[in-house]
């Protein structure tokens, strides 16, 4: 199988917003500079799911799942890395 090269992954990354793409899934509200959510990978009924615009990535502090953009499609779609870089890449 072919390597995707790292350029184009880092690429992908900086193209999608990881606010849009997470508000796709959960409703999210900006708290100062950051965006909070109920988190979709555990049952809870606050906020947890602290999303940073600034920085691309998301962390949870009720469950502890935390990462980049790649991560959160993985997580919640159920997709490998490839499959998740491609889903990307066709909406970016």
């Amino acid at each position: 199988m072919a390597r995707i090269p790292e350029q184009i992954i880092e690429q992908i990354r900086s193209a999608s917003d990881i606010i849009e793409v997470i508000s796709g899934y959960i409703e999210l509200k900006k708290r100062g500079r950051n965006y909070f959510g109920i988190c979709p990978f555990h049952d809870e009924k606050t906020s947890s799911l602290s999303i940073s615009p600034e920085k691309q990535i998301y962390k949870c502090f009720g469950c502890g799942i935390g990462g980049s953009v790649i991560n959160f499609i993985m997580e919640i779609e159920g997709m490998d890395f490839v499959a998740t870089i491609k889903h990307l890449a066709s909406q970016y």
